[in-house]
């Protein structure tokens, strides 16, 4: 019953923030998801700030769930990334064996361009946290920052890169690390998620805006705006509503949406028993592996069975989507809510420090790479990198979408795939990294951070020799 209650409340809190972003005019402009509205409504009337005098009073059990909630909300989240992955494109003009050379050629430039999405999104997301740790180092030896956490530095990247989700994810890695400061880890990383959305709408903007003027924008002739229904989150006209989905099971048999919904949790299910196979057995390495790693290597094996029996076609993306939205909803809500705002706030002035740095170094980054790198819709490569980079895919979805309304380039798919396989690395870079941090120190971080930028260059410089030699 506890339970129940619990999540009722945060509900009323999703609730609650729906009704303030379709109200509130300043909120509508920055796009703050309901769910992070929500979550700050429920922090600043609960009792972290008021104790027992809190206008909302949500009992102490009650918030220790909240607490653990994004940590487990998160392995569903992540088992639902590769359901859907289309492993090879069927061709359904083999009869024609030829094809043409300008036909190839749009391919091949097709390619590269992701390639190239793809590594600047790795070095700028490897960049974000290799800064945080050197900007750690600089404060320590100025004797501006006391003893810190081994992890501290990396939540600034995981917030602007990864977003409120990956507070989560954190958590829940340096939980199963039996690290006592998870709870903080995750609050910076919410904290710096929710500066980075704001702040990168907001730049975002005015950049476009300077960049319709100068005449930098293919398709936006002069400073734009968006929608009406994309500021207020909801869409009041019928026929402009967008489906949920398709429909792969009947209801007379099975709902789809609880067909989804028990394949993603029964492939949960499945990496927590592989999870505790490799704990009663001791597998050296693997055993420290967090949960949602082996969820995402579970519904792989899952998807891959399917596709090779050919029930690939029960799976519906955008199904699949809207229920981890649903799960991410509950799990930036219940981060923010339970947000440790006292433990946060010994860390604030290096924490305000590392946040205008890489925020200014990552804005300067994306003009910059976009602008070198890209021979066409150089501005709208880099403002959906710059959205991406500093709040969640959506943000740079939503600037792409000001100065290409209609989605007319070739952008969104180039954009959406490099955003794809960087997810991959960040997931495959978090455990790796906190690793080194945490048992080898510092500067191990450093160098292996150093070190992946490094091959992002490399990658960079050879795919551009190729563009130019073609």
């Amino acid at each position: 019953m506890d339970l129940l209650i619990s999540f009722s409340v945060l509900s009323g809190l999703l609730l609650v923030g729906t009704f303030i972003r379709a109200k509130v005019t300043f909120i509508q402009s920055v796009f703050l998801p309901a769910s992070v509205i929500g979550g700050f409504v429920g922090l600043l009337l609960g009792p972290i700030l008021w104790g027992t005098y809190a206008p909302l009073p949500i009992p102490q059990d009650w918030m220790d769930i909240y607490a653990l909630l994004p940590g487990i909300l998160i392995v569903p989240v992540v088992a639902t990334v590769p359901l859907g992955i289309r492993f090879k494109q069927k061709n359904k003009d083999t009869q024609n064996a030829s094809t043409t050379n300008s036909q190839e050629k749009k391919k091949m430039n097709t390619g590269m361009n992701m390639l190239v999405m793809f590594l600047v999104l790795v070095f700028i997301s490897q960049g974000q946290q290799l800064l945080g740790l050197v900007i750690r180092y600089v404060l320590e030896k100025l004797g501006l920052l006391g003893d810190v956490y081994a992890t501290f530095g990396t939540e600034v990247e995981a917030g602007f890169s990864g977003g409120h989700g990956t507070a989560g994810v954190i958590g829940s890695l340096l939980k199963s690390m039996n690290l006592p400061y998870w709870e903080v880890a995750q609050g910076l990383t919410v904290t710096s998620a929710t500066v980075g959305i704001v702040g990168g709408i907001l730049i975002g903007v005015m950049m476009i805006n300077y960049a319709a003027r100068k005449g930098y924008t293919n398709y936006l002739l002069g400073p734009g705006k968006f929608p009406k229904e994309e500021r207020i989150g909801v869409q009041r006209d019928p026929y402009q509503q967008n489906s949920f989905g398709k429909e792969t099971t009947l209801s007379s048999s099975i709902d789809v949406l609880t067909f989804h919904t028990a394949l993603i949790l029964g492939g949960s299910g499945l990496a927590y028993g592989l999870l505790s196979l490799v704990k009663y057995f001791n597998v050296p390495f693997i055993s420290n592996v967090p949960i949602w790693a082996y969820a995402i290597v579970v519904m792989y094996g899952v998807w891959g069975m399917m596709c090779l029996l050919k029930l690939d076609w029960l799976v519906d993306r955008q199904v699949k989507s809207k229920i981890a939205s649903l799960f991410t909803d509950y799990a930036v809500v219940a981060a923010i809510a339970s947000l440790p705002i006292q433990s946060a706030l010994a860390y604030i002035v290096p924490f305000i420090i590392m946040i205008v740095v890489i925020g200014g170094l990552t804005l300067a980054g994306a003009y910059w790479l976009s602008k070198k790198l890209f021979d066409e819709y150089w501005f709208e490569k880099g403002i959906a990198i710059f959205g991406t980079s500093t709040g969640v895919f959506i943000s740079g979805l939503l600037l792409l979408k000001m100065c290409d309304p209609s989605f007319k380039s070739p952008v969104l798919s180039e954009f959406s795939m490099g955003y794809s396989f960087n997810l991959v690395v960040g997931f495959i870079m978090f455990p790796i990294m906190f690793g080194f941090l945490v048992h080898q120190g510092l500067w191990a971080g450093i160098l292996l951070l150093a070190g992946v930028c490094f091959i992002a260059v490399i990658g960079l410089l050879g795919a551009r020799h190729i563009h130019n030699s073609e």
